[in-house]
């Protein structure tokens, strides 16, 4: 679970960097369009850091498989969900268009898992 918290670590650093720049340094640069592309992958990014960090904690009280399964897809959701929004809004490579929704659903796939948690 090493890994698991620094991750948490710069995860929540650069959702809120990147939500401060979004308000502040970015909104005389970017387009509103591209703010508010920002702004969620920020949001999304920070919510799911949290279940996250959840997850670490209650994964030392009860140190199951599952607890840390959830939590990588949530690791892999927020990679490739807020990552290809920041990477498609400073970039412009359409392609990375495609890669968000594929976060998108690991994220959910992250909250379904923890149905898991219930039988155990």
């Amino acid at each position: 679970m090493k890994k698991i918290w620094i991750f948490i670590a710069l995860s929540g650093a650069l959702a809120v960097i990147m939500g401060a720049m979004s308000a502040h340094m970015l909104k005389d640069v970017l387009e509103v369009k591209d703010i508010a592309r920002i702004q969620t992958a920020a949001t999304y990014q920070m919510y799911h850091t949290l279940i996250i960090a959840m997850l670490a904690v209650y994964y030392q009280y009860k140190p199951l498989k599952v607890i840390q399964q959830s939590a990588w897809i949530f690791v892999l959701g927020i990679i490739l969900f807020s990552g290809s929004l920041y990477l498609y809004t400073f970039s412009k490579i359409h392609a990375l268009v495609f890669i968000t929704p594929i976060g998108g659903i690991l994220l959910i796939f992250g909250w379904l898992s923890l149905v898991r948690l219930s039988n155990k």
